[in-house]
């Protein structure tokens, strides 16, 4: 809930401020006084963020016999630096990667995360039983004790933080997906949707059949009472958490515009390579 104030500034400090106000983040003077408190108490995100990267990516093969999916190349990165990049924009640097397939080479590369001015710690899972999106954050609850962002590790994404952040509070979200549009969804899960609140989430259905465009994007605001939905051993959010939380009413969905790549087949990260424009990159 906001309430209205009146504060009084110095000229020059209104001409600073001003300089933040953008069409993309800040929307008006208020907005960005709103936002650089944010920043100055540390409130303008969650501090941390897990990325699963633990899956054999099958469909990326024969380039996966030699290097995890973690590791494919992008535009002369490993694909998930571009995911440490997004949240480095919005000062999350308490990252947590999910291992499993060739984790030691993904260990390697990324280490401690001091080279990239953040810091890693790994969740490690057995190749021969995966835990799936939601086991690894079980394994990982002392961790997560405050509210935390989940993302997928083979998808390209660039989605304003910040401001999902604050439609998952204002909507007092259990979880809050961050939803993708796409021209045929058939191929997808797709969201029913009430306003801004998931009903439900339909799996692949012939195009004709779809109650919207909206798409998972593979990334999530949680509240730490999440993992105790997820069951022991291997679990999937999609399928194990996300329903029990729309049924009891607090799953919602954060619309966004920014640039979106699946990169989970040779197809798809061939289109990666052509479109993708890196975090942050404006028209």
């Amino acid at each position: 809930m906001k309430e209205r104030i009146t504060i009084t500034l110095e000229q020059d400090i209104l001409a600073d401020i001003d300089k933040h106000v953008d069409k993309e983040n800040a929307k008006n003077r208020s907005h960005a006084i709103e936002l650089l408190l944010k920043k100055a108490l540390g409130k303008r995100c969650p501090k941390k963020a897990v990325i699963l990267c633990g899956g054999m990516g099958t469909r990326l093969r024969p380039i996966t016999h030699e290097i995890p999916k973690a590791l494919i190349p992008v535009h002369g990165k490993a694909l998930v630096e571009h995911l440490i990049d997004l949240f480095k924009k919005f000062d999350i640097k308490e990252i947590i990667l999910s291992v499993g397939y060739k984790k030691e080479q993904i260990m390697k590369h990324f280490g401690d995360g001091e080279r990239l001015g953040v810091r890693i710690s790994y969740i490690e899972e057995d190749t021969e039983a995966p835990l799936g999106t939601a086991g690894p954050l079980k394994k990982a609850r002392s961790l997560l004790t405050d509210t935390f962002i989940v993302t997928n590790g083979d998808e390209l994404k660039d989605i304003n933080l910040e401001e999902m952040y604050d439609v998952h509070k204002s909507n007092k979200a259990v979880a809050t997906i961050a939803l993708t549009t796409v021209p045929d969804p058939s191929n997808y899960g797709v969201a029913e949707v009430s306003g801004t609140r998931i009903l439900r989430f339909i799996e692949k259905p012939p195009m004709d059949e779809a109650p919207s465009n909206l798409i998972n994007s593979g990334l999530y605001i949680l509240e730490p009472q999440v993992l105790d939905l997820i069951p022991d051993g291997q679990a999937m959010l999609e399928k194990d958490v996300f329903p029990i939380v729309a049924y009891n009413g607090g799953l919602f969905g954060y619309p966004f515009a920014g640039q979106w790549f699946d990169t989970g087949n040779i197809e798809r990260y061939d289109r990666a390579l052509k479109h993708w424009r890196g975090i942050g990159h404006e028209d």
